[in-house]
């Protein structure tokens, strides 16, 4: 592995990103404890939703964590065919788990190399914290797109689940809203070499 085969974001060029595109609080949270979301929710929405519609042509796969995905259920979402859904858990597939719906248990290193060898558009890591934090620690996530809300909420679930670790990050864009709502968008930096 060598630093030549990166491109200037850090990544091989002919790879698919991992992207974490996530809403958080001013304090770091991506929901409240119980999972409570609307303190994000009941926002009134922007034309473009905060350049979610245009990430949402930018990707084919979406990965999660089994709670995310039962919140998301809950939440109404639809999990179809149109695009790939991964959930890494360590609980056996639910039998009503829609059948375009994957779900894994193995390594997380190997796996997204894999799927980042597959041709697509780029992969989204929707979240949440534990499973954020995990890829991350294995190397896994490109970039984070981070939406922050203009609220404190004290308390809940963090962005990434607490662990010692020093990441650093470069700053690729920043994006203010009219509601007061921030977007970051920051690239992993990584030691030479990383996937090659």
């Amino acid at each position: 592995m060598s630093w030549w085969c990166l491109d200037k974001t850090g990544t091989r060029p002919d790879k698919r990103k991992v992207i974490v595109h996530i809403g958080t609080s001013a304090d770091g949270y991506i929901a409240r404890a119980d999972g409570d979301l609307e303190w994000l929710t009941s926002r009134p929405a922007p034309k473009g939703f905060y350049g979610m519609n245009a990430f949402m042509k930018s990707i084919d796969t979406k990965v999660l964590g089994r709670k995310t995905y039962e919140a998301s259920l809950r939440m109404g979402a639809k999990f179809d065919s149109q695009s790939r859904s991964i959930v890494f858990s360590r609980h056996p597939r639910p039998a009503d788990a829609p059948s375009g719906v994957q779900f894994v248990n193995g390594a997380i290193g190997p796996f997204v190399t894999r799927l980042r060898e597959q041709p697509g558009k780029d992969i989204w890591l929707m979240g949440g914290g534990e499973i954020i934090a995990s890829f991350l620690d294995a190397q896994a996530i490109d970039e984070f797109v981070i939406t922050v809300a203009p609220v404190f909420i004290g308390e809940g679930i963090p962005l990434i689940a607490r662990r010692h670790r020093h990441v650093p990050l470069d700053l690729q864009a920043t994006e203010r809203f009219e509601d007061g709502v921030v977007q970051l968008h920051y690239r992993v930096l990584r030691a030479p070499g990383g996937y090659c």
